[in-house]
């Protein structure tokens, strides 16, 4: 049972959810990664202008899951009584420093079951995509490098299991047919 809000004061809070997706309460994220709490994220794929791009980045050595990993949504946990859209937009703009004023296209959404480290992580994942071709300002805390790939390059990175992908949008993603993400 996750703890009362009150009981570590000044640690972040995150939405905790049931295997289902209905919202049941608030811990604090070393709860939620400790006990193996089901939470939710929202992540952000952006696009060139053009169509012909896809930004991914890699994350910063420091962050608690997955540390280092190769990563092509701009995302993370959804706080207590925000939605899924509100939370993507907010971390777009924490991560990446990309404000979208405009519709944010649904991509995919699933869930995911796994490891980093000692933590299990039990998500339920939502993912959209915007175009948006810069400029971009890097959390320092969150992106250590940013590139460009072509949809081929990032498919090919998401199908290749040795790959250093991130392993919760690899298997959110596994399934997009990118070539209708490059033509949008």
């Amino acid at each position: 049972m996750p703890e009362p809000a009150s009981s570590r004061a000044g640690a972040e809070q995150v939405a905790v959810y049931d295997a289902g997706g209905r919202v049941t309460g608030t811990a604090d994220r070393a709860t939620v990664y400790a006990d193996g709490l089901w939470h939710a994220s929202a992540g952000v794929l952006i696009r060139s202008t053009d169509r012909r791009r896809l930004y991914v980045h890699r994350r910063t050595r420091q962050k608690a899951v997955f540390g280092g990993l190769i990563d092509c949504l701009a995302g993370g946990v959804i706080d207590p009584g925000e939605s899924v859209e509100t939370a993507a937009r907010r971390e777009l703009a924490e991560e990446l420093g990309v404000t979208v004023d405009g519709v944010m296209t649904p991509l995919t959404s699933g869930r995911w079951e796994g490891r980093s480290g000692d933590a299990t992580i039990r998500c339920h994942l939502t993912a959209f995509v915007v175009d948006h071709d810069g400029p971009f300002r890097w959390q320092a805390s969150e992106i250590a490098d940013a590139w460009w790939w072509s949809a081929a390059e990032l498919a090919a990175a998401i199908a290749d299991s040795g790959s250093d992908f991130v392993p919760d949008t690899r298997a959110m993603l596994r399934d997009v047919q990118w070539d209708q993400v490059a033509s949008g």
